[in-house]
């Protein structure tokens, strides 16, 4: 688990499969803008749920997003279309309705920033998103991502085009993030 201040990232289990689905696949209006794929109609079981913990995959991280506070899941966190010749990744992350607003966010793209620069050597993250979206918009901007263009009228979502922003960070910016330090060994 790669722990922040608010937030740990932890491998997904099958027990969150049926919150994020029942919080974020079945919430069509926030799917729709959070997704460029079109909602379906899916069980959160058999297979079907896009939240179904998968084998490992050189082209995705998936994670969970755990509040360290109180151990409760809080979301989804991911590093898509990892590109390991070119040092590449996507960022993307939803948090349940009743994590947000909170600084969650934020702590979550940091520890992908973390995990995507750190532990993986990558030398560039980009995140996607909405252009009406100020809630990611400025926590990739507080994670120090720069916005690099806006793709017009890219993103369907609920009956309407929507321009789209493409926010990037290169491994040279990165400042770091200071994670928790580990609790001391035990002497004995």
């Amino acid at each position: 688990m790669i722990n922040g201040h608010l937030v740990g990232l932890r491998a997904r289990h099958a027990d969150d499969v049926a919150v994020l689905h029942a919080e974020l696949y079945d919430d069509v209006p926030t799917h729709s803008r959070a997704n460029a794929q079109p909602w379906r109609p899916l069980p959160a079981t058999g297979g079907h749920s896009p939240f179904e913990p998968a084998g490992a995959s050189e082209k995705s991280a998936c994670f969970s997003v755990v509040e360290r506070a109180t151990g409760e899941l809080a979301g989804e966190a991911v590093l898509w279309g990892i590109d390991t010749h070119n040092r590449f990744a996507h960022v993307g992350l939803s948090l349940l309705p009743g994590s947000r607003g909170r600084g969650l966010g934020l702590e979550t793209v940091l520890l992908l920033c973390h995990y995507g620069f750190t532990v993986r050597g990558f030398n560039r993250l980009q995140l996607e998103t909405l252009a009406d979206n100020a809630a990611m918009i400025g926590a990739a901007e507080a994670a120090g991502f720069t916005l690099e263009g806006t793709l017009r009228q890219s993103g369907w979502a609920n009956g309407a085009f929507i321009d789209e922003v493409i926010l990037g960070l290169l491994a040279e910016e990165w400042p770091g993030f200071n994670l928790p330090s580990a609790p001391p060994a035990s002497a004995g």
